[in-house]
């Protein structure tokens, strides 16, 4: 095998989507009839989604790529010499320089895309369990102390400072504490989490064993979704190979210290994307919210102290512990520290995963990297941060993407996903899916997202419908404000933020003119 050529195919959900398996017969079928020695590598996906199938060889000045590639042009790539990086139409240059990779800031995706996912040696060859290793040699206190000088902020969407959260279970006695971490990725327009489970499960495991050791926990659970498959595939055969040779266990890396972990697989609800909801679903109950307190992190889990983040954060940690706090820190800007994987979708001619630090902005992320409108025309509103997040208008694109910035908008960063609208969208029809999706995924417990999303769906419908449009916006506003304080959770309490942000940057959209719409606001 030491001849052949290596050609890198992803294995990802959107390559396989795509036909990346289809792909990898036709090159393998086209090798062995030309007689080639080719050594084929499944990879995680780059985040380039609109290059799927992206397919890399090898050569001496680097990898090149060549996308998006079908099976039915394997022959032709064969022809063009790709094997040796040959002109084709759909050659793209060396990977590492093509602009929309190259210019963002990889350090939790640092290698996704690059490793054999399930490549024990390939995750160390490239700086994998050196957090680890440097973690078993610290002490407790001094693995959270590194988080929480590092600035990592939980990247669910919530934004909870990880080392308080950390802190506060190392701090709570008990004879058992958890590290559960929740994929249930269900926000629209986000796929970060699933990029990392399929493209660097290693990351999340090495991230999950450090809290371990941070907390005094031994044991954790990943909460994943139903709907993603290989996900959870690639996270079981990952940990069975960690296990296997000591990165999980009774004896991590020699240390004498244990920490083991196990995949729940979850049924779809949205709602157990919220922690304690997951918390309930995990100790195989129906999936409702808890009221708080108790928090979580003192009794969670089977009542016990349980730190709960989301795949991101926990996959962050490693490279803080690897190298320092400090050197984490200085991405970012304000107390947003650090980077967050953008994830690019809707409308866009470019969609896919983007990391970097705070700071940038939507603008910037809409057509440096997503290359404007699919359709062609005008982008007209974005909706950032999942289901629950305002829908943003052109004059607030260039305000930069930083956890408190975006409060002082009435808006969420969330978990970094953007969802790009065209100006043929209808904003009035916009709101009233965000109090369908409430009313859908509502778990029932609480009076004001259970009933309230309901009653929003039908005064929406009577807004577009012209009917009594001024009583019927503002009851519409005081229901938002009943959700917005009475909901147990964020799905009850955030669902009015893309319904106001649409009534308030797109007024005639709900039939309202601008100068009613500033004598509403003034009153």
């Amino acid at each position: 095998m030491t001849d052949a050529i290596t050609i890198y195919v992803p294995k990802d959900s959107a390559a396989l989507a795509v036909g990346a398996d289809a792909v990898v017969r036709a090159i393998q079928a086209e090798a062995d009839r030309r007689g080639t020695a080719v050594h084929i590598v499944r990879n995680g996906s780059r985040g380039l989604l609109w290059l799927e199938t992206l397919v890399e060889v090898q050569t001496p000045q680097g990898r090149v790529a060549y996308g998006p590639v079908e099976d039915t042009d394997v022959p032709g790539l064969f022809e063009a010499d790709f094997l040796h990086g040959g002109q084709h139409p759909l050659y793209q240059g060396l990977t590492e320089e093509i602009p929309y990779l190259k210019n963002q800031q990889r350090l939790t995706f640092a290698r996704v895309g690059i490793t054999d996912p399930l490549s024990l040696r390939d995750y160390q060859m490239h700086g994998g369990f050196e957090g680890l290793k440097r973690a078993l040699s610290m002490t407790p206190e001094a693995i959270v102390n590194e988080v929480t000088e590092s600035g990592l902020r939980g990247r669910g969407g919530a934004a909870f400072p990880a080392g308080i959260k950390w802190k506060t279970v190392l701090n709570t006695p008990a004879d058992q504490k958890y590290i559960a971490c929740n994929a249930d990725e269900g926000d629209s327009g986000t796929f970060s989490d699933r990029l990392i489970m399929e493209g660097d499960p290693y990351v999340l495991i090495e991230g999950m064993t450090i809290a371990g050791l941070a907390v005094g926990a031994n044991y954790g659970y990943i909460y994943v979704r139903s709907e993603y498959p290989y996900a959870i595939e690639a996270l079981n055969s990952a940990i069975d190979n960690a296990r296997a040779v000591g990165w999980l266990g009774h004896d991590i890396g020699g240390s004498g210290r244990s920490f083991d972990v196990e995949v729940r697989v979850g049924a779809g609800a949205y709602i157990c994307g919220e922690e304690t909801s997951m918390l309930e679903s995990l100790e195989g109950k129906r999936g409702q919210v808890r009221a708080k307190p108790p928090l979580p992190a003192i009794k969670g889990l089977f009542g016990k102290p349980t730190v709960i983040n989301n795949v991101i954060s926990l996959a962050t940690v490693p490279i803080i512990l690897a190298k320092g706090a400090t050197y984490y820190r200085d991405y970012g800007m304000g107390r947003s520290r650090g980077t967050l994987p953008f994830q690019l979708a809707g409308n866009l001619k470019q969609g896919g995963l983007v990391e970097r630090a705070f700071g940038i902005t939507l603008r910037e992320l809409l057509y440096d990297f997503g290359g404007g409108s699919a359709s062609g025309r005008p982008l007209r509103a974005v909706q950032v941060g999942g289901p629950l997040g305002a829908y943003l208008p052109e004059s607030q694109w260039d305000v930069p993407l930083d956890y408190e910035a975006y409060i002082g908008i009435s808006a969420m960063v969330g978990h970094g996903g953007l969802v790009a609208f065209d100006d043929t969208v209808d904003m009035s029809k916009m709101a009233q899916y965000a109090m369908e999706f409430c009313a859908v995924e509502s778990c029932g417990k609480c009076t004001p997202c259970r009933i309230g999303a309901v009653r929003g769906v039908e005064v929406v419908e009577k807004i577009r419908q012209g009917q009594q449009t001024e009583q019927q916006i503002h009851l519409l506003r005081d229901l938002c404000d009943t959700m917005l304080a009475g909901s147990l959770c964020a799905l009850g309490g955030m669902t009015p933020y893309p319904v106001l942000s649409a009534l308030e940057h797109f007024p005639e959209d709900f039939g309202v003119t601008q100068s009613r719409q500033t004598a509403a606001n003034v009153a």
